[in-house]
């Protein structure tokens, strides 16, 4: 292995951050420089866990189990995602937090509220926390792994491209470093860490026990970086070559069958999590009405904490436990950290005059949600403001439609609760108002994540394009540079070969910058300011360009063949790619159909149904206490109209029907992204704004349109049926 001297560490943790720490002697590493590490370079996530691990563990302090085998396995999952807790706080809080739930809110909901079925809510929900709350430094470590295996491929990639010019293992690890995004480049830079800190006496001991946190999971990538570790003891440079192409064909074939032989297992369970969490429930929207008529006691608010709490969390978490065991894909970079100026795209921008303003996607969705809110909220307010009697007098609207606008009820309860009070609204034109509430809050919250990426996605799809083509460009590059041509001449040739290309444009703005601005070959590419660069945020290509500008010093034969190989490797990696995405085609496809469609469209007639169910149960109620008050009759129809007791206003069904939709499919658009991309956090709410905008609407559209419809098919049944008997 190159010799590597504590001063060229000393340069790269300088590159890193905490080279004041660091000293010629031997030393014991402390905390303090640890945690310098950690506040510098990794992101703060779950603050509010690891300080309630600390208060637990304060409190009450749990002793070690004699067999070990699980505490060990525990404290794995706490190193790999970089908490500050340990197995002991984790176990603590894991029970301290349940039981203050279950007793708070038990106590509070039968004491303050009276209310047994939110006690018994609470107890459940206290009591099935416990579980997950013991195993999320498991869940948070596999969802550090899905994040940082789908950079593996490209970690690879970089080391391999830097070391074919330079055969050392440190540089290009801190080369890697440098290009990779969170998390897999934290890692990355904490091998370097232990290595100056001194935990570890060399790097490769380092490496190799970073590595053995990954053998259960990506075998390949430690076989590629042991292949790349062995090209440093070849004596004959072919063989190292060849052993740093091998190493990362390794990668892209094992990724490849590994990614092949999961794609064939998610059929399965992605169908079981449709019909179980969205289907079923959906459908069985259209039976509780009836269910809820027949149970006097069941409230909207049950309803709303079955399908707008347990129901999504569920889905939530059975799909993140389904993608757990993803392997290795191809993650993207967040570009919104690439640099300060691109967070300013994170607004909704417009010209007005010669001015260009910018506002906080935040306040569009605001409004919109303030004002649908305000406009759904009508049928409350209207009802706390007008009189009972005008309320149980209303009339309707257009004549034997049973359209109306409120439609407040006195309860059919002789005893209870409910004796004596007036219920509703249950008017057609309440439902309709209704929709305000779940439309505000999907397309609101759908134009903030549209208004909030969309700036960025333009410039990252530029980027892609530019990636696509970029193989090609640099075969070109290297045709020219093998040649013989200087590297500032053999730029101005690949944009005149790429003309109307973006890698054309792209090698032009090089070459201009070069012959206009008077700057070398890296200044033109890297300038932060006119460089070709700044207006493609790709850390491939700029790998690729470091590389140039570093081979090129070495000579155009060594620069020519970087190149060449460069745009072999890029050719792989997007061919594996592309497979991989036809391989999840077929899933994605019924998962992107119950997102746009299927659930909206389902449960917009659901909404129908059950405001003409709830209508007609309401207008044969009416008819039957008419007729028992003119004839004087007894029991029978009395008994009918107790027997469909007090059914649940469309009001607030559509309201738990309209939010849960909302929810669903955020939920599902997190899942449909996590398959196709890995842990792509900008593409993710991208696409989440356009689905929530989308289906919200369709919801609405179809809910809107089937209950006015259904309303007078229903009043026209029940005015027959009256007039027949």
């Amino acid at each position: 292995m190159a010799d590597f001297k504590k001063q060229d560490f000393r340069k790269l943790i300088e590159k890193y951050g905490g080279a004041e720490s660091f000293e010629s002697g031997a030393k014991e590493v402390t905390s303090v420089e640890y945690e310098r590490f950690k506040e510098a370079f990794l992101p703060r996530q779950l603050d509010w866990y690891e300080e309630g691990c600390a208060i637990a563990d304060k409190i009450f302090t749990l002793a070690p189990p004699k067999d070990r085998t699980k505490w060990n396995e525990l404290q794995g999952f706490i190193d790999i995602c970089h908490m500050s807790v340990t197995p002991s706080s984790v176990q603590a809080f894991a029970f301290m937090l349940p039981t203050l739930i279950m007793v708070i809110g038990a106590a509070a909901s039968y004491i303050i509220f009276n209310s047994m079925f939110f006690a018994m809510f609470f107890i459940i929900a206290g009591a099935a926390m416990i579980y997950p709350l013991l195993t999320l430094p498991k869940f948070l470590a596999n969802s550090w792994r899905l994040r940082a295996s789908n950079q593996m491929v490209l970690c690879v990639f970089y080391i391999v491209t830097y070391m074919r010019h330079t055969s050392n293992l440190e540089l290009a690890i801190a080369f890697a470093a440098d290009h990779l995004g969170p998390p897999l480049s934290l890692d990355m830079r904490k091998v370097i860490w232990d290595v100056e800190t001194e935990k570890f006496a060399s790097l490769k001991e380092s490496l190799e026990n970073y590595l053995e946190t990954w053998r259960k999971y990506n075998l390949e990538f430690i076989e590629a970086i042991h292949l790349i570790e062995s090209s440093l003891y070849e004596g004959s440079n072919e063989r190292r070559l060849n052993l740093l192409d091998k190493s990362l064909d390794v990668i892209l074939t094992e990724t490849y069958e590994k990614m092949l032989h999961y794609a064939h297992s998610l059929q399965s369970p992605i169908t079981a999590l449709h019909m179980l969490g969205v289907i079923l429930p959906v459908l069985g929207l259209v039976i509780l009405p009836l269910v809820v008529s027949f149970m006097g006691n069941v409230e909207w608010y049950h309803i709303a904490t079955l399908y707008n709490l347990i129901l999504p969390g569920v889905v939530f978490y059975m799909g993140k436990k389904i993608l757990s065991s993803r392997p290795t894909g191809y993650g993207s970079v967040d570009i919104s950290a690439a640099s300060p100026e691109y967070k300013k795209l994170q607004n909704y921008m417009f010209k007005m005059g010669d001015k260009v303003v910018a506002i906080n996607p935040a306040y569009i969705a605001a409004g919109v949600m303030i004002v649908c809110f305000a406009l759904g909220m009508v049928p409350l307010i209207l009802g706390m403001t007008t009189s009972t009697d005008a309320l149980l007098a209303e009339g309707e609207l257009i004549e034997n439609s049973g359209f109306k606008l409120l439609e407040y009820r006195m309860s059919v309860a002789t005893e209870g609760p409910k004796a004596g009070v007036m219920l509703g609204p249950y008017g057609v034109g309440a439902s309709l108002f209704s929709f305000f509430i779940p439309l505000g809050m999907g397309v609101g919250m759908g134009l903030y994540f549209i208004y909030r990426t969309r700036a960025l996605m333009s410039i990252r799809d530029g980027s892609k394009r530019l990636e696509t083509e970029f193989a090609s460009a640099l075969f070109q590059l290297g045709n020219r540079l093998g040649d013989g041509v200087p590297v500032e001449r053999a730029v101005g040739d690949v944009a005149e070969i790429m003309t109307d290309t973006v890698s054309g444009q792209f090698f032009e703005q090089v070459s201009k910058n070069i012959m206009r601005l008077g700057y070398g070959i890296e200044d033109a590419i890297f300038h932060p300011k006119y460089g070709a660069l700044v207006s493609t945020p790709s850390a491939v290509i700029s790998s690729s360009m470091k590389v140039l500008v570093e081979s090129v010093r070495k000579g155009p034969a060594v620069a020519a063949e970087s190149m060449i190989n460069i745009s072999r490797y890029i050719k792989e990696i997007h061919r594996v790619d592309e497979r991989l995405k036809d391989m999840l085609a077929e899933i994605l496809s019924s998962m992107k159909s119950q997102i746009t469609f299927m659930a909206p469209a389902i449960s917009g007639i659901v909404i129908g149904i059950t405001s003409m169910i709830t209508g007609i149960l309401g207008k044969l109620r009416e008819k039957a206490t008419e007729i028992q008050t003119g004839a004087g009759t007894g029991g029978n129809l009395s008994l009918f109209t107790q027997l469909f007791g007090d059914a649940i206003p469309p009001y607030f069904f559509q309201l738990v029907v309209g939010i849960y939709v909302v929810e669903i499919v955020m939920v599902l658009a997190i899942l449909a992204n996590s398959i196709e991309n890995g842990e792509d956090k900008l593409n993710e709410q991208n696409s989440m704004g356009k689905y929530l905008k989308k289906s919200t609407i369709l919801y609405v559209v179809i809910g809107f349109i089937v209950t006015i419809l259904f309303s007078f098919i229903s009043g026209q049944v029940v005015s027959k049926t009256v007039s027949a008997s």
